[in-house]
């Protein structure tokens, strides 16, 4: 028996007890956007902490200004010349569990639910992200317990705030950016390409947002007495929404486009060779017909494509029955999904420019004064850190890791490599139908399992 498969052994004996610490992990309400969950959040941190010194590690909670942050190290007695050190992340904080009447069994008594044949762990956090950070959590257990050591040299950052924004998070690595540099980060946040099909993300898109406020007349008019006449600001900020596109779905602002370039034709080539269905994925929420940029994939669109969206609209009388009004303001909230080397100072910069340009005489415009946002990352994918990765995921699932794209943002990533200086690994385990965010969450039992063997086996073959 070789030292991957005595590890491999001893997390498939120990697996029911690893289901069992995810469950305790599970019960602990930890949501940080509340306060009244602040002790929950403590609890949960200290869990992990109690977890991870009782493995061997010099773990801490560490007080910030919200929520606290787990550091753990772990340094091998006996280290080898060119071993890396790795930094694994997590968040132990959770989403709100409302609306509770649409959960089928409370969010926080975690249980095993086989449903269409697949068994599934029901309970909020059971995916995000409880159950993603316990899988490294468990396979450093398991070389521990099989070997005595990890095969790498190891430091765990498992925040408390990720669900609310992180606002603790770039303070925290700007004060510790000495004892936290590392030469990867490996996050457990994201998804598989299907149940059988493992993934590494290496595009994730940046995020900009804005709120307008359009004023017109001092107050509230009749329709009767001043329609016409009057400019409704409804009229305007329906013009500047309906400018923003042109009719090939492109997007209009003035130098949005600055920093995108065309997509690598091999990876283009690789996206298309994937089994995805665009009638399928469209169908699934009602709709048919791609609306995005004309000549551009559904997968281009959603992975390396930018995107200005319309997330709220607003203004005048919007209760039962009939109000004849002309109202004063109309506001409306945007987004900005960017791609590629887009800097989203200049994105916000143009778009106020932009809506500033359509504003007619008699009104104004205000904006929020919150809009920022983070830029896009893109990790090379001849990256060796991805290479050893896609081997030791090829070695569990027996077929190649897809290299996929990710329509969301995940700011950790940027922060890592403009504060840390160091590129991150994405390799996560869930599923498109994990419900996270939402009632009933789930997480399956297989993702959970396999993600524990792959990363005893990356963590492996990083310490090769």
């Amino acid at each position: 028996m070789t030292e991957l498969d005595a590890v491999l052994a001893a997390a498939a004996k120990d697996f029911d007890n690893s289901l069992e610490r995810l469950f305790r992990l599970v019960r602990i309400p930890s949501v940080s956007t509340d306060p009244a969950h602040a002790a929950d959040c403590d609890r949960a941190a200290q869990a992990v902490v109690d977890d991870l010194n009782a493995m061997g590690f010099m773990a801490q909670a560490r007080k910030t200004k919200g929520r606290p942050m787990v550091v753990a190290h772990y340094t091998p007695a006996k280290i080898r010349p060119g071993t890396p050190h790795l930094l694994f992340y997590g968040h132990y904080d959770v989403q709100p569990a409302d609306p509770l009447a649409l959960w089928k069994t409370p969010p926080f008594e975690p249980v095993i639910r086989t449903e269409k044949g697949v068994a599934r762990i029901h309970g909020r956090g059971a995916a995000d992200d409880k159950g993603q950070f316990m899988t490294f959590v468990e396979a450093a257990r398991a070389w521990i317990r099989a070997t005595g050591s990890l095969p790498v040299k190891a430091t765990f950052l498992i925040e408390g705030e990720e669900e609310s924004g992180s606002p603790s998070l770039v303070p925290f690595l700007k004060a510790h950016a000495r004892e936290l540099s590392c030469d990867a980060a490996f996050v457990c946040d994201t998804n598989m390409w299907d149940r059988r099909t493992p993934a590494i993300t290496t595009r994730l898109r940046g995020l900009v947002h804005e709120e307008i406020t359009i004023t017109g007349p001092r107050i509230d008019l009749h329709s009767g007495v001043y329609g016409g006449p009057a400019m409704n600001p409804i009229r305007v900020l329906s013009k500047v929404i309906a400018a923003m596109h042109d009719k090939t779905g492109r997007v209009t602002i003035p130098g949005f486009y600055e920093g995108v370039a065309e997509l690598p034709r091999a990876t283009r080539k690789q996206w298309q060779s994937l089994d995805f269905s665009e009638l399928r994925f469209l169908k699934e929420v009602g709709l048919r017909h791609p609306a995005g940029e004309k000549g551009k994939s559904v997968l281009e669109q959603v992975w390396s494509r930018p995107t200005a969206e319309v997330n709220g609209i607003w203004g005048g009388y919007i209760g039962a029955g009939t109000k004849t009004v002309l109202p004063s303001q109309a506001h409306a909230k945007f987004t900005f999904r960017l791609v590629g080397r887009q800097n989203p100072d200049k994105v916000l910069k143009a778009f106020q420019t932009f809506v500033k340009g359509l504003i007619p005489r008699d009104c104004k415009v205000t904006f929020s004064g919150t809009g920022g946002g983070s830029p896009a990352t893109e990790i090379a994918e001849d990256n060796p850190f991805i290479a050893k990765s896609a081997k030791a995921l090829k070695d569990e699932f027996r077929r190649d890791a897809v290299l996929m794209g990710c329509g969301g943002s995940i700011p950790i990533c940027r922060f890592f490599k403009d504060i840390l200086g160091m590129d991150s690994i994405l390799v996560g385990f869930g599923l498109n139908d994990d419900a996270i965010h939402s009632p009933n969450e789930k997480y399956d039992v297989e993702s959970y399992r396999r993600g524990i063997r792959s990363w005893v086996r990356i963590m492996g073959e990083m310490g090769a």
